[in-house]
């Protein structure tokens, strides 16, 4: 498939394994230049070796330091960025009725502020070249999904609502967003 994508660059989050990895390898197929994005070092690196020609930046991008540090050092290897895949998440939490302020704090941070951080950190970039960001989701922000957690569920809702609030203000700077 040609996705008119060639000699484009592309960081993709949490990408060290799983579906980010498999959105990483696409793109690197489709003639991109790919930054990987993982917390764990040594899984980067082996995901780095399944990619040759790849860059990785290990970091935590619920943190915004973190955020920025990534998004400054792939910036430096690629020069500029044309696509953000905003991929960190998971849907592993306690059962519905068992949720506490800590556990409400961890879900919010892997799957809504790892988003924000990572644009508001990459946005001067991706204005620069008229970029897209894609912001990966769940049906569970959507729907009511039995026996789904409950603080997923909310912080997908609330990246779908920081989605459509944010489609406008960027497009006005030519940058594209999705969930």
């Amino acid at each position: 498939m040609d996705l008119g994508l060639f000699g484009k660059t592309a960081l993709v989050t949490g990408s060290s394994k799983g579906i980010g990895l498999a959105i990483a390898t696409a793109l690197q197929a489709e003639g991109c230049v790919v930054a990987l994005n993982g917390r764990n070092s040594s899984d980067l690196a082996l995901a780095k070796a399944g990619l040759p020609g790849s860059i990785a930046v290990a970091g935590d991008v619920s943190k915004p330091e973190q955020a920025k540090r990534v998004v400054s050092e792939a910036l430096s290897s690629l020069g500029h960025l044309d696509i953000l895949i905003c991929n960190v998440g998971s849907g592993q939490s306690v059962p519905p009725g068992h949720e506490t302020a800590e556990e409400w704090h961890r879900v919010f941070a892997l799957n809504l502020w790892s988003t924000t951080n990572m644009v508001e950190a990459a946005k001067s970039a991706l204005i620069a070249s008229s970029g897209n960001i894609v912001c990966i989701s769940s049906i569970c922000a959507l729907e009511a999904i039995p026996d789904a957690p409950v603080t997923y569920s909310a912080a997908k809702a609330a990246l779908h609502a920081y989605v459509r609030g944010m489609a406008r203000p960027l497009s006005a700077e030519n940058v594209r967003i999705n969930a």
